[in-house]
C-alpha cells in the first residue's frame, strides 16, 4: 500500500500536540493512533486495535525490552546513592575542595564529563545527570541547562569518537555498500567523516560556548533568569520525568555522608560498559550489543550500591530493596514514554515515512546541493521518527550511490546523512536520548525540547550553510 504524503502525518501530529499541549504521553498515543487509522484505510475501530497491538508488540524487540528495563532500573541507582549518603558525599566533597565554586564551574564541569563519558549515549546522560543534578540545584541552575547539556554531550560526541558502538554500526552500513566503486576501505571513509560532521562538531562546540561564557539565548534564558531570580529551578506546573521523591530522597538519618558510596557504583557503569561490549562481541568491542551492555552496566552498577550499603552497615537488605523498589517506581513515566515512542517510531517503518521522504529528495539533487539536501532530509527523518541509526539505515544507502554516480563528494555527502541524523536524536521528543536526558537532569521533558530546540535549530542552519560551501568548493 502506498502511503506518500500521509506518512509524515502521524510523527509531526504527534510531536507538534506534545509541543502545544505539554501532554506528551497523549500526544505520543494519539500520533500512534492517527497512524495506525490511515495505515487501516480510513477505519477507526480497526485502527485503534491495532494502534494498542503495536503498543504490545514493543516487546517483541528484545533490544526494545532491554532499553526499557534499563531505563526503570536507572531509578534504583539513582535511589541507592541518594540513600546512602554517596550523593551528598560527592557534594560535600565538591564543596570541601572548592572544585565548584561558581554556576558557570558546575556548567564546565559537566561539560566535561559528558564530553569523557563516549562510550554509550544513554550512559552519557546519564552519569551526567545523577553526579551534577544536586550540584546544579545547590546553584539553583535550571533544570533544562542540565538536560541541554546532558543531551549535547551524548549523541553529537559519541558519533564523533570511532570507538565505540556508533562508529561500529556506520561502519557496517558502508560495509554493505562495498560493490560500489571506491567503498573498499569503510574505516577509512567514515574516519574522514569526522572533520566534515558539521552539526555534530557545532553542537559540542556551541555546548561549551554556552559552558565556559554562561550565556544563553532565547527559551533557555528565560529558564536561567526564572532560576537566578526566583531559585526554582523548574518551571511553574513542570512534571519532571522522575519523581521528585526520588531525583530529591535525603540520605538515611545518621549516617556518614561518603562520597566514594556514589563514585564507586558510576565507575563499574561506566567500566562495564566497554567489558559487556566486548563480551556480547565476542571480544570485539565494535560488534557488541549496546541495548545488552547499557542493561548489565546499570545492573552491576545497582548491585554494587547495594553491596556498598550492606558491608557498611548503612542500609539493611530491606532498606536495599525498599531503595531499590523505590526508585523503580519513580521511573515508571519513563519506561512509559519509552515505549510509547518505541511504537510510534514502529508505526512510522511501516508506513514508510522515511523512505518517502528520502524519496523526496532524490528530484532534486545535483551535485553541488547533494550535501545540505541529505542533511536536511536525514534531520527532518530522525527528528520524526526520533532515531539516529534508523535514518541511518535508511539514509547511507541512498546517499553512497548518489553521490558516487553524481561525482560529488563521497565523504560530505555521508558526513552529512550522519550529522542530518545526530540532529533527531539530539532533540527530538521522542529520541531515547532526549528522553534520558531529561530523566537523568529531572527535568520536564518538553521543558528540556522547547529550550534546547532553537539552539539545535540555529547550530541545523549553519551545519546545512557549511554543508552546501562545501559542496560547492
Amino acid at each position: 500500500m502506498e502511503f506518500s504524503w500521509l506518512s509524515v502525518i502521524p510523527p509531526l501530529f504527534a510531536i507538534l500536540l506534545a509541543i502545544k499541549t505539554r501532554q506528551v504521553y497523549l500526544s505520543l498515543f494519539l500520533g500512534i493512533v492517527v497512524g495506525w487509522i490511515i495505515i487501516s484505510g480510513g477505519n477507526v475501530l480497526t485502527g485503534f486495535e491495532l494502534s494498542i497491538q503495536s503498543i504490545v508488540d514493543v516487546f517483541k524487540d528484545a533490544g526494545n525490552t532491554r532499553v526499557i528495563i534499563f531505563c526503570a532500573l536507572v531509578g534504583a541507582l539513582i535511589s541507592l546513592t541518594q540513600a546512602n549518603g554517596g550523593v551528598q558525599g560527592f557534594v560535600d566533597f565538591i564543596q570541601k575542595k572548592n572544585i565548584v565554586t561558581s554556576r558557570r564551574r558546575a556548567t564546565v564541569l559537566s561539560f566535561f564529563v559528558g564530553c569523557i563519558v563516549f562510550i554509550e549515549s544513554s550512559i552519557s546522560c546519564l552519569v551526567t545527570g545523577t553526579i551534577f543534578h544536586p550540584i546544579f540545584e545547590k546553584f539553583k541552575i535550571s533544570r533544562e541547562k542540565l538536560a541541554y547539556i546532558c543531551d549535547t554531550t551524548s549523541s553529537p560526541i559519541c558519533i564523533l569518537i570511532p570507538l565505540n558502538a556508533w562508529g561500529a554500526y556506520v561502519v557496517s552500513l558502508l560495509e554493505k555498500e562495498s560493490s560500489l566503486p571506491g567503498m573498499n576501505d569503510p574505516v577509512s571513509l567514515f574516519l574522514s567523516t569526522i572533520p566534515l560532521n558539521f552539526y555534530a562538531i557545532l553542537s559540542v562546540l556551541f555546548a561549551g560556548f554556552i559552558a565556559f561564557s554562561y550565556k544563553d539565548f532565547s527559551a533557555m534564558k528565560k529558564a536561567e533568569t526564572r532560576s537566578f531570580e526566583t531559585g526554582k529551578t523548574f518551571a511553574e506546573g513542570a512534571v519532571p520525568m522522575i519523581s521528585e521523591d526520588v531525583a530529591s530522597l535525603k540520605p538515611k538519618k545518621g549516617i556518614k555522608h561518603k562520597s566514594f558510596n556514589m563514585i564507586i557504583p558510576i565507575a563499574v557503569m561506566i567500566i562495564m560498559m566497554p567489558a559487556s561490549l566486548l563480551i556480547t562481541g565476542d571480544g570485539n568491542i565494535t560488534s557488541g550489543s549496546g541495548s545488552t551492555s547499557v542493561l548489565w552496566s546499570v545492573l552491576a552498577a545497582i548491585i554494587v550500591a547495594g553491596l556498598i550499603s550492606l558491608i557498611q552497615r548503612i542500609l539493611t537488605l530491606k532498606e536495599v530493596m525498599d531503595y531499590t523498589l523505590k526508585g523503580i517506581s519513580g521511573l515508571v513515566p519513563l519506561a512509559i514514554l519509552m515505549v510509547l515512542a518505541f511504537s510510534i517510531g514502529d508505526t512510522c517503518r511501516t508506513l514508510g515515512t522515511g523512505i518517502y521522504v528520502a524519496s523526496l529528495s532524490k528530484d532534486l539533487l545535483s551535485p553541488s546541493v547533494i550535501a545540505p539536501i541529505l542533511f536536511i532530509t536525514s534531520a527532518f527523518i530522525s527528528f520524526s521518527t526520533g532515531t539516529s541509526w534508523g535514518t541511518f539505515a535508511i539514509m547511507i544507502p541512498i546517499a553512497v550511490p548518489t553521490a558516487i554516480y553524481s561525482d560529488a563528494y563521497l565523504s560530505l555527502s555521508i558526513a552529512a546523512v550522519l550529522s542530518g541524523s545526530v540532529f533527531g536524536d539530539n532533540c527530538s521528543p521522542i529520541s531515547d536520548t532526549t528522553i534520558v536526558s531529561s530523566m537523568a537532569s529531572a527535568c520536564d521533558h518538553i521543558d528540556h525540547v522547547r529550550t534546547q530546540l532553537p539552539y539545535a535549530m540555529f547550530l541545523a542552519t549553519l551545519a546545512a550553510g557549511l554543508f552546501w560551501i562545501a559542496g560547492i568548493i
